[in-house]
């Protein structure tokens, strides 16, 4: 693992530590995840800053890369768990960076126990977020990608690489050939969440638009549009899939 790497999530631990608006309305979306979990061990992939365990304290929190408040370094598409061993997968802002994320699919429901839930939280492609995504935010969206390809890793990319059209491909575009690809797995439940309040935080990024006191009452008015508006102007989707018995 590269040191620039691990400087990236350290980065964003400071950027987290000094923005109170991304740290509520980031709060909400993990109250969300905590509240959808099943009783049992909890893993948190891709948790190089450190945050869930804020909010899910017995979870084992996870990264590719090597931090103090971690407490384990692995690959997502190879865990170091006994099959059938875990409730709950927890990844935040984390699929759209797998190279190839079917393999850790079928790793994930190799870990989990029946019943076991796979939670994330990930970049919905809308009209207004893909303006947002495309032109305003460093990561790339490609709608064109194949999603459900399982090729071989490749050892020099980059794990900050991204494509954040993956989770809109896989578990609304295209959920038909999820299913069809994973029988194992039921898609219960895929939600738009955040129509403005997250993108005017600036995310990790140095800016803001918006004082932490407003988001509540920001997220409280979006809850009540999220019907009407969210295929158009969410910015984040929240999916809970679930093992089979």
């Amino acid at each position: 693992m590269r040191a620039s790497d691990t400087a990236k999530s350290q980065n964003a631990r400071r950027a987290w530590e000094r923005k109170a608006s991304l740290r509520a309305v980031y709060k909400d979306v993990y109250r969300r995840l905590a509240e959808k979990q099943r009783p049992g061990p909890t893993i948190e992939i891709g948790g190089g800053s450190g945050n869930f365990k804020n909010f899910a304290p017995e979870t084992i929190s996870t990264d590719i890369i090597v931090a103090p408040w971690l407490d384990a370094v692995t690959d997502a598409v190879q865990l170091p768990f006994a099959d059938a061993s875990v409730a709950n997968i927890v990844l935040f802002d984390v699929l759209h960076h797998i190279e190839f994320p079917v393999r850790f699919l079928d790793e994930a429901a190799r870990v989990l126990a029946p019943g076991g839930r796979v939670l994330l939280s990930e970049p919905a492609i809308t009209p207004l977020s893909n303006l947002f995504y495309t032109h305003l935010h460093p990561e790339p969206v490609d709608a064109e990608a194949d999603v459900f390809v399982a090729g071989t890793p490749n050892p020099n990319r980059d794990p900050f690489d991204a494509n954040q059209a993956i989770p809109t491909l896989m578990f609304l575009k295209q959920r038909e050939r999820f299913r069809d690809r994973f029988p194992i797995f039921d898609i219960v439940d895929v939600r738009y969440h955040s129509l403005l309040a997250y993108p005017l935080t600036g995310g990790f990024r140095k800016w803001t638009v918006i004082p932490a006191t407003i988001v509540p009452a920001m997220l409280s008015l979006e809850s009540v549009f999220m019907p009407l508006l969210g295929r158009l102007m969410a910015f984040r989707l929240i999916v809970t899939i679930e093992r089979r018995n």
